[in-house]
């Protein structure tokens, strides 16, 4: 195993770009290959995954957040001392390729890899590309995406992209086993709501106020899991405990694919890793993209399941207390359309996306 060939994925510090980078390497180690992942500091928060700090370079990145001269020099300098610590990393490690899951701290190791003649590979997610593997998809040797037609439009691109999905960690791919079972008439009906570090705060201003506009035979049946930012807690478990509702509240939850899977319905924000697994599971969804995307990719990434006919689409602008009381009202109301909607999405999902990157990977790199 120590002369193993070794691939290096590089990914940004979340969980969007980190659980498929992981994803693949469990099936890249099950084939025999070594991985270490390439990262920025945050994904040292992440516990009990495939990779310890042990397992882990960090490289320092920086993401473009604004216009302004200085910021954007202060961005460039971080960069160009990220690339100098990739390229040492590059070198001492010989990787045989380097993968890159998205995000700006993907940008020193795959230009790194480049300089040094090392085979890249870029993955993304969502239904549009981000713009740190726009910058680096005329710099590498393959493009893998997670849905067709990402790059139609650019010949030049397409020739080198293929359509894998996007890969599934083992606790989603567990997960994907249980099979969705709609709520019984007047039974319970479990409701889970996730946003995101940037979306918590929409779902706990508007969540609440529209299950109280619920009719009250509803409220005893809800079994309500929510994500809630550790400051709205207690306004949010307010209204449920007036309400009498059964709830669970956590900034975060460690067992989220056994969650999504027992579900009857989700209220999510749109990232790229959400659809995805909400596809892979069959689950149906309302999705809310979050606003204000240079690239609209949310808004895009909810357009494939509801375009598939397994999930709702409501706009931020739209999603008001009455709106989503309607939505939810209506769902609870017709089982069969919960289990259509979970089909549908379920068409649309793929669950052998890292073996068919891995794939994609052993061939580049010529293992």
């Amino acid at each position: 195993m120590a002369n193993a060939p070794l691939i290096l994925l590089a990914a940004g510090g979340t969980g969007g770009h980190l659980f498929p980078a992981e994803a693949l390497g469990v099936e890249l180690i099950r084939r025999g290959l070594r991985v270490r992942l390439a990262t920025d500091a945050r994904a040292l928060r992440y516990r009990g995954g495939l990779f310890s700090s042990d397992d882990i370079d960090v490289v320092p990145s920086e993401t473009i957040r604004s216009r302004n001269p200085i910021a954007l020099v202060r961005t460039g300098i971080m960069l160009g001392y990220g690339m100098l610590v990739a390229v040492n990393v590059v070198r001492r490690l010989k990787p045989s390729a380097v993968v890159g899951f998205g995000g700006y701290p993907t940008l020193p190791p795959l230009m790194a890899a480049r300089l040094l003649g090392v085979p890249g590979i870029i993955h993304d997610a969502n239904a549009v590309l981000g713009r740190a593997n726009r910058f680096l998809s005329s710099r590498v040797n393959a493009i893998a995406t997670a849905l067709p037609g990402v790059l139609d439009r650019d010949p030049a691109l397409a020739s080198k992209t293929t359509m894998v999905g996007t890969p599934m960690r083992p606790a989603i791919l567990a997960a994907a086993v249980v099979k969705y079972a709609p709520p019984e008439v007047n039974g319970p009906l479990r409701l889970l709501v996730v946003g995101g570090s940037q979306g918590a705060r929409v779902m706990s201003d508007i969540v609440p106020p529209a299950i109280e506009k619920l009719e009250p035979a509803l409220w005893s049946r809800l079994i309500l899991t929510q994500q809630v930012r550790e400051e709205d807690t207690a306004r949010v478990s307010a209204v449920y405990d007036r309400l009498k509702i059964n709830a669970e509240l956590a900034p975060f939850f460690n067992d989220l694919p056994a969650k999504l899977a027992s579900s009857h319905l989700v209220i999510s924000r749109a990232g790229a890793g959400t659809v995805a697994e909400l596809a892979a599971l069959g689950r149906p969804s309302i999705l809310v993209p979050l606003p204000g995307a240079i690239d609209q990719d949310q808004f895009a990434n909810a357009g494939v399941l509801l375009q598939s006919g397994g999930a709702l689409r409501i706009a931020q602008t739209e999603f008001t207390p009455d709106r989503l009381a309607v939505e939810i009202s209506s769902l609870a109301a017709e089982p069969a359309k919960l289990t259509a909607m979970a089909q549908a999405a379920r068409s649309v999902g793929r669950l052998d996306a890292a073996e068919q990157l891995a794939d994609l990977v052993m061939n580049v790199a010529r293992i």
